[in-house]
Parts: C-alpha cells; structure tokens; sequence
C-alpha cells in the first residue's frame, strides 16, 4: 500500500454476530454553519462521514442507524450545507460534513464549504477519524484525490466505503472495486463495499465504527 493514502485497517466483522451498533438513542444536536460557529462541546468521541455530492451519503447514514428518516435523502445533491452533529447513544457524536463538487452547486457556495470543512477537521478536539465514500460506478476525480491528501496530510484515520455497489453485476463489481482501490493506492481489503439499498457492507461499517470510536482521540489543539 502507498504511504499517501494511509486507511484506517478494518476489524474483523463476527459471523452470524448480533447487530454491532445497536441504536437505542438517536438526537440531532444541532449544525455548524460558519467556520468557528457554534458546535457541540468536546466530551464524546466523533466519527465524520464526508464524500462527493450524489455518492450516497444520506443513504449510507439511514442504513448505518436504521432510520428511514435519519439523513434526509435528496434529489438535489449538494443540500448539505453545514456540518451536522447527531449524538448515538449518549456513546458518541456522528458528523455529517458537506458534499462536495456538484456542478449545480454555485461556485462561491462549494467554496464556502472548503473553509468550514478545514475548519472541522483542523479544530475538533475528539475526532476519531473520517468515513471517505467514492461512487463505485466513477473513477476518482480531483476532488477525491485532494480530499484523500489532505486527510493523509493531517493524519486522521480514514476508512473507505465504496458505495451503491448493488448497481453493477458481480463481475463489474469487482473490476470496478479494483480500479477504484488501484486509483486511490489502498489495497483491497482496506475499503468497504457498500449498498444502502441491499444493506451490504452495513455490519462492516458498523464494527469499523464502533472501533474508531474507541480508540484514542487522533490529536488535541494545543492551547
């Protein structure tokens, strides 16, 4: 594997295991609208999920807590515009970041979310690592790329999912799945594949988590 693109390693999902995220308490607390604006007190573990506008990231979220209603699921990509905060079980924060690069988007908007992106992952206190999701069906473009550097740059555990894979038979599956890995310079067994409409891949997601969450946090902000 590159050393550019450093992913978080997977822990191994039980076969046959009871539901390793068991969601008993769901409540959103609240959005970060401006960089340095308001956001939650640093006291629980946090796990952020970020990815390009229409890879499927309130799906994801929905399937990931079993809540039909969880992330709102748009058919305008690029309507999450704020750093979302929704503490789980009282245990810990899920982050819901912007998408980013949707052409539709205006360009002063898309580039109004690159500072309070930076501002998240560059001040947050208790962030245990990030949750990248790329499009099975597209090749990652610039924008992936940068994304995966900059969280390379900064150090911060990173796990990949590979989402809608339900959309390509088995054999595209797995010959996209290996483009994208080769792309990316992450060996296979280090993403995720991913369908929020057959529910593959959730319990590996789930445990991947769970692990994260308790691990120690990835950095302090100095005072």
């Amino acid at each position: 594997m590159s050393e550019r693109h450093e992913a978080a390693a997977l822990p191994e999902t039980p076969v046959k295991a009871r539901d390793p995220l068991i969601i008993r308490d769901l409540k959103f607390l609240g959005g970060m609208a401006v960089q340095g604006g308001w956001r939650p007190t640093d006291e629980l573990p946090e796990v952020a999920v970020i990815g390009r506008s229409n890879v499927g990231k309130s799906s994801l979220l929905n399937i990931l807590v079993r809540r039909k209603a969880f992330a709102r699921v748009s058919r305008t990509p690029g309507r999450t515009q704020e750093v979302n905060f929704f503490k789980v079980n009282e245990d810990f924060i899920l982050v819901d970041l912007p998408g980013y690069g949707y052409a539709r988007v205006s360009k002063t908007k898309r580039h109004s979310w690159q500072p309070l992106i930076e501002g998240y992952l560059r001040m947050t206190t208790q962030l245990r690592g990030i949750i990248l999701l790329l499009d099975i069906r597209r090749d990652p473009n610039d924008e992936d790329l940068a994304m995966l550097d900059y969280l390379a740059e900064l150090e911060i555990p990173t796990l990949i999912v590979i989402t809608k894979v339900d959309k390509l038979g088995t054999k595209a599956r797995s010959e996209r799945i290996t483009s994208v890995v080769t792309a990316i310079e992450v060996d296979e067994d280090q993403v995720i594949p991913f369908s929020a409409h057959s529910g593959i891949g959730r319990d590996e997601l789930a445990v991947a988590v769970v692990s994260l969450v308790t691990q120690p946090a990835w950095r302090r902000v100095e005072a």
